[in-house]
């Protein structure tokens, strides 16, 4: 890696953003397409106003992974309260770690999740969770090897269509 560094997200960056959420979006779909969303052509675009949209909120953290001046990566999280739903209290919430496919394995995708916790931890965060696709194994082993732990499973049931009512 030449000149790497980790910075906050800005406005120029989104674009790439847009175009690393689709690919994100693409992969979940190929991991099992009855339970996550397909990439259409206005992936792009929606995830990059996502995401430009999230900038402007105090509680999250966008940071980007920068090397020799292109962005090959992001880490998207925030912080959170008390969650019923979740039966989880106060925590800083991993929503996306992307690095460009052609740049996997380099090391970024640490870089990354080092630097969003220190991040979370800097903020007050008690704990960060996160959520990963079941077929991810490559994403699994990278959060294990920081130190992260599985706690919960989510199951996912397709349902038939419901009849037409006369």
């Amino acid at each position: 890696m030449n000149r790497t560094i980790v910075r906050a997200t800005t406005t120029a960056d989104i674009p790439v953003l847009g175009r690393l959420g689709a690919a994100l979006v693409s992969l979940h779909h190929q991991f099992d397409a009855g339970r996550f969303i397909a990439a259409t052509i206005g992936t792009e675009h929606a995830y990059a106003n996502f995401l430009e949209g999230e900038l402007r909120r105090p509680d999250v953290i966008l940071l980007v992974a920068e090397s020799s001046g292109a962005v090959v990566g992001y880490a998207y999280a925030g912080l959170e309260g008390k969650d019923y739903m979740a039966l989880r209290g106060p925590a800083g919430v991993l929503y996306d770690l992307v690095v460009d496919p052609a740049r996997r394995r380099q090391g970024y995708g640490r870089m990354l999740l080092d630097a969003v916790i220190a991040a979370l931890n800097g903020r007050g965060a008690p704990r960060v969770v996160l959520s990963t696709a079941e077929r991810n194994e490559a994403a699994q082993r990278l959060f294990a090897s920081a130190g992260f732990r599985r706690t919960m499973v989510e199951m996912t049931r397709e349902l038939p269509a419901p009849e037409a009512v006369p």
